[in-house]
């Protein structure tokens, strides 16, 4: 009730705020994804990964979750269920899959790296381990339906999701160049910008909103 609109957030935490609060605050434009990667110092690509080398992933939910969906974009490992923002490691198929998966805690996923095949490395550690973004091996897609969810948006109080002031918000930051120059500086090259109807990001919160829901 402080603000009109706030810009940081993705759908998955928005989600699990709005469960958590009982909150009615939705999505009203798409920003940007800030893909998560997959790093290693001995392969240079996926393909180059040998059946049965260890990965390893951040051993928090959300980014779990989404380093094994990663992962199995990646063609190293399939999910039971298809995957979801809530797959743990119990959740692979380990027949159906090319590594072995483990997880641990996320600053310590990059020093990892000497003794595993490959490792989810979380954004905020990427360059203080002196890796380079742009060497990553996989990223989410941002086009993957399973990346939806971590679509950061603006987000307002429901009864403002038509106000034309704020829309014109999300317009001028999806249509000023150098706005969309200025994102990219701040985040080192890393953002890919996203231009989603607002139907469909309404229509993506729900599902995260009824699969939070659904785990407590």
């Amino acid at each position: 009730g402080e603000l009109d609109v706030n810009q940081f957030q993705h759908l998955v935490y928005l989600a699990e705020y709005n469960v958590a609060n009982g909150g009615d605050i939705v999505p009203l434009g798409s920003t940007a994804i800030y893909p998560l990667g997959l790093y290693s110092q001995e392969y240079d690509s996926v393909d180059d990964i040998q059946d049965g080398d260890t990965v390893v992933v951040p051993d928090d939910d959300s980014n779990q979750a989404r380093g094994l969906l990663i992962l199995q974009s990646a063609g190293l490992i399939t999910l039971k269920d298809g995957g979801t923002i809530y797959s743990t490691l119990a959740d692979i198929d380990e027949d159906a899959s090319r590594v072995e998966v483990k997880a641990i805690k996320a600053d310590l996923t990059p020093t990892s790296l000497p003794d595993v095949a490959a490792a989810i490395v979380n954004n905020d550690f990427v360059e203080k381990a002196g890796l380079r973004f742009e060497d990553a091996l996989a990223t989410d897609d941002p086009e993957d339906p399973n990346a939806l969810p971590y679509v950061n948006v603006f987000a307002v109080r429901a009864e403002d999701r038509d106000d034309p002031t704020l829309l014109k918000l999300v317009e001028i930051y999806q249509d000023t160049q150098a706005v969309q120059d200025g994102v990219q500086e701040v985040s080192g090259g890393t953002a890919e910008m996203v231009e989603i109807p607002q139907d469909e990001l309404q229509t993506a919160l729900d599902k995260v909103e009824a699969d939070t829901a659904a785990q407590q």
